[in-house]
């Protein structure tokens, strides 16, 4: 015989509702520590893409001009020396990709063909090449030797293949010589493994055949045939030539551009266009600085490196312009890099190391104006908290609340500190943002004073300025083209550059190769500070 429940125990369907109460309070609420959350501001197109990313971070790459005008001594080569006068004795590759490695070089580029026509490896499509030299009885490719040790090494190899060829008789016959080109890049691209880098230009002395370049064409199948390349000319498409060959970046560089304004071999191309970039564009086309490490571009018995501190005020305009430095180091006729450029990028690496090993901001106290989703200044482990500049990386940054008009880092190093080197570093993968900014310091008179000021970031700028001695910092935002995020921030010192040479925005402008040079001088004042003396 069945009982019905008494109203004293209860039923089961009467205590379900209190169960479930007391299994929601005992249960972790997800939406609610999901609310804490705060998603990334929107990115500002445009973006450079993954190869654009690793070519930013690499900062730094060797070129290596090496070929026939390494033995007789020219700059740019008739086409008609004979390839027997091609004859290394000691080529080791190995020892030039150690040398870049070592010294902080992750890419290099190799001239596999300038401009006389000379190929450094056995091409099908010419006898004008190694195969036709004496060296290693013709047997011999530079470019396999070279792909070899960087291969070994884990650094990544770009070629140089001249569009100007002054030994091939088809050139001046555009569709022959477009079909024999791209022949040429298609072995460069097929046999030696992954290519990082293609670099292109349009130089072409006065007085020479006319030529059409079928550039969309060759950009085209050079993305085909190695979808990680990225591919160099005046314009792009994945970086342009900064418009000297002096390895100096303008003091304003934004890598957002319009590679429509400036055609591929233009002598009348804007220099400062060049140089500066444009806010308003359409592309990700940041800008390479090139300059060779001797006067000229080969290997001369009569010249001499430039010396270690040269290299370290072509870096503060260069990578501290939010540029990549591409340093020419040519191998000599022995097929080696001379020992004393050898010793001179070795103290380069040296001056460096000296000065951006010892960050002084790496202890310091932070606070912001504000921080992305409301965290407090102390919680260094907020997501966009300011404690982030601290880290190395793009992908941790501090970021402001949005709808924000005053956009400042406070910073306490917790002591009085000499200085006069300031590091920034933008999220670049969010877009370049930043188009003014100061850093102030407290003075021993209780006065905030100006330090320095600069336009641009991007991956990063370096400011150099005079010694100042102070506790209290503040980096302002002064304009930005969306709320302001940065990645990284540095205070160093620097010892032995004279901070005059690199407020000097004097630029030359010269084509490839010191060929056809326009003597146009820019002057960019956007460092005028009120520099404060030593505090």
């Amino acid at each position: 015989m069945s009982m019905a429940p008494t109203a004293e125990h209860g039923s089961a369907d009467t205590n379900r509702p209190l169960l479930l109460l007391l299994l929601l309070l005992l249960i972790p609420s997800s939406s609610s520590s999901s609310s804490s959350s705060v998603a990334p501001p929107l990115p500002i197109l445009p973006l450079p893409n993954a190869f654009q990313l690793q070519w930013h971070l690499s900062q730094m790459s060797l070129f290596f001009h090496f070929g026939l005008n390494t033995f007789t001594g020219d700059e740019w080569g008739s086409g008609h020396v004979h390839p027997t006068l091609f004859n290394p004795t000691n080529l080791n590759a190995t020892q030039w990709i150690q040398l870049a490695k070592v010294n902080g070089f992750n890419r290099v580029i190799l001239t596999a063909k300038h401009h006389d026509g000379f190929c450094l490896w056995p091409s099908q499509y010419t006898n004008y090449s190694v195969r036709s030299s004496p060296w290693r009885h013709g047997t011999g490719d530079v470019l396999a030797d070279l792909a070899s040790a960087a291969t070994v090494a884990g650094v990544d190899l770009g070629i140089y293949l001249s569009p100007w060829d002054r030994h091939e008789h088809c050139y001046g016959d555009t569709l022959l010589y477009n079909q024999f080109y791209l022949a040429q890049m298609t072995e460069l691209l097929t046999r030696y493994g992954e290519i990082k880098d293609v670099f292109l230009d349009g130089a072409k002395g006065e007085g020479e055949k006319d030529m059409s370049y079928f550039f969309n064409t060759w950009f085209s199948l050079i993305h085909q045939l190695q979808p990680p390349a990225i591919i160099f000319s005046d314009a792009g498409p994945d970086t342009r030539w900064v418009g000297n060959e002096l390895g100096i970046g303008g003091s304003t560089s934004w890598s957002v551009y319009n590679s429509t304004v400036t055609p591929i071999g233009g002598i009348y191309n804007d220099p400062r266009y060049a140089a500066e970039g444009d806010p308003a564009g359409h592309e990700w086309v940041p800008a390479l600085c090139d300059v060779s490490i001797r006067p000229g571009w080969f290997w001369h018995p009569e010249e001499l490196p430039k010396s270690a501190m040269d290299l370290l005020e072509i870096y503060y305009k260069s990578v501290g312009r939010n540029c990549h430095l591409l340093l020419n180091v040519p191998p000599n006729p022995s097929g080696l890099i001379s020992p004393e450029d050898v010793q001179v990028l070795q103290e380069f690496t040296e001056l460096r190391t000296s000065i951006f090993s010892n960050n002084f901001i790496i202890n310091a106290l932070l606070d912001a104006s504000s921080t992305r989703g409301g965290g407090t200044s102390d919680d260094s482990d907020s997501q966009f908290s300011p404690y982030n500049v601290l880290k190395e990386g793009l992908y941790t940054y501090w970021a402001p609340e949005e709808y924000q008009s005053r956009w400042i880092l406070y910073i306490d190093l917790q002591e009085l500190v000499s200085f006069n080197v300031l590091q920034l570093q933008e999220p670049i993968q969010m877009g370049q943002r930043v188009s003014e900014f100061h850093l102030e310091a407290l003075h021993q008179d209780g006065v905030w004073k100006r330090v320095t000021n600069g336009t641009t970031i991007g991956y990063q700028r370096l400011l150099l300025f005079p010694k100042v001695k102070s506790q209290h910092l503040k980096l302002v935002i002064d304009k930005s083209r969306a709320d302001p995020l940065i990645s990284y921030l540095g205070i160093y010192m620097d010892p032995v550059t004279n901070w005059s040479s690199i407020d000097d925005d004097t630029v030359l402008t010269s084509h490839f190769n010191a060929s056809q040079v326009h003597h146009i001088i820019t002057h960019d004042n956007s460092h005028a500070a009120t520099a404060t003396a030593s505090m």
